[in-house]
């Protein structure tokens, strides 16, 4: 009868092992499989500095490119995950999130019926293009303290047909800008 418990015992341990190590693999399938060349805090803080180095009207020019290039109806393929939190037809009203109808060149936090954070109250100014690239870029780094949950568009051009969708939103479209030398 001893050796029957061993074995009992043994098997337990043995099975239990093998289930936590195939746990372990399958977790590891989801993680990003990139290698990363420098320690995390050191690529982080060389890209806030690069950041901080590039002019502001660099940036502002390679986003007018794009918004100059942009397609609204991709930007309408793109758009289809926000219309789970916000209506994008005039009228309609907030859901999770407000109306996106008129939201380029509305100002920040000021849709009527729905309850913004005071970080986003405290953002202010208007929903300008560059806002908006960075906002959708990810909106919890732009506004820390936000409520809405989207994790981004990390791709220029997935941003810029947004906006460019946008902009199709209201009665008085704001003009994209011109592409240059096209």
């Amino acid at each position: 009868m001893d050796s029957y418990r061993t074995n009992k015992i043994l098997g337990l341990v043995l099975g239990s092992a093998l289930f936590l190590q195939t746990i372990h693999i399958v977790d590891a399938m989801f993680l990003p499989s990139k290698e990363v060349a420098k320690p995390g805090s050191e690529a982080a803080v060389k890209s806030e500095a690069a950041v901080k180095e590039e002019p502001a009207a660099a940036g502002a020019q390679s986003l007018d490119s794009l918004l100059a290039s942009a397609s609204a109806e991709r930007g309408a393929q793109i758009a289809k995950q926000c219309q789970i939190c916000h209506n994008v037809e005039e009228g309609k009203g907030p859901k999770i999130g407000p109306d996106l109808y008129g939201v380029v060149g509305r100002p920040v936090a000021s849709q009527p019926g729905f309850s913004y954070t005071a970080a986003l109250k405290a953002k202010g100014g208007k929903w300008t293009f560059a806002d908006l690239n960075k906002w959708i870029t990810n909106p919890r780094v732009d506004v820390p303290g936000t409520s809405m949950t989207f994790a981004g568009l990390s791709r220029d051009k997935q941003r810029a047909d947004v906006i460019a969708y946008l902009v199709t939103l209201s009665k008085n479209p704001v003009p994209l800008p011109k592409g240059t030398g096209q």
